[in-house]
């Protein structure tokens, strides 16, 4: 089965190959309306490939140094104002000063809470997900509502999370989904069973 599978990527190779020489023939004319389309294509995929890579390199300095560093005045650099975010545990949150205040809650029981890398970076079109890893330590109490506080364990927490991101033509993200193990983290940090 998979000398089938070579030989037919071969012949597949051999067979674009040989159109693309008979396409280069000696008439210049049906050599440049052979030629346009294919390098439309080319440039059309590289421009794609461009943004994608923006957007991915704008993805990893919000969670680096924006999220990280708690620098809330800068989310409005990768994130509408009117964002749309799916949380893991099912709800979803609209508005920038709502995503704000919900990411700053990280940082009231867990203040070294952090996302340093991205090992997996993805995109197409107008999508870009990544993988990341979020890390920190419970140390200072939570608040769970009504004036209620579960005080810290101590305990740290390392959790991979993907984030999926659709981008605008601003160059900004209008809908989020974020997504980790809800339980692992709870786990991690003295919470779960």
């Amino acid at each position: 089965m998979n000398k089938l599978i070579r030989n037919f990527t071969a012949l597949g190779a051999t067979t674009l190959l040989a159109t693309a020489l008979t396409a280069c023939g000696s008439d210049d004319d049906h050599h440049s309306s052979q030629v346009d389309p294919v390098k439309a294509a080319l440039e059309s995929y590289q421009a794609q490939e461009q943004l994608v890579n923006e957007h991915l390199t704008k993805f990893d300095d919000l969670d680096f140094n924006v999220f990280t560093g708690e620098q809330w005045d800068r989310l409005q650099e990768s994130h509408a104002e009117n964002i749309l975010v799916h949380w893991p545990d099912g709800h979803t949150t609209e508005g920038l000063d709502t995503h704000i205040t919900d990411l700053r809650g990280f940082f009231v029981w867990a203040p070294d809470t952090r996302i340093e890398t991205h090992p997996i970076r993805i995109g197409q079109g107008d999508y870009t997900g990544v993988v990341g890893v979020i890390e920190g330590t419970f140390t200072l109490p939570m608040p769970i509502g009504n004036d209620q506080y579960i005080q810290p364990t101590g305990q740290a927490f390392k959790l991979s999370m993907v984030t999926i991101g659709h981008w605008t033509s601003d160059g900004v993200m209008d809908e989020e989904w974020l997504f980790w193990d809800n339980q692992a983290f709870y786990q991690q940090i003295g919470l779960g069973q």
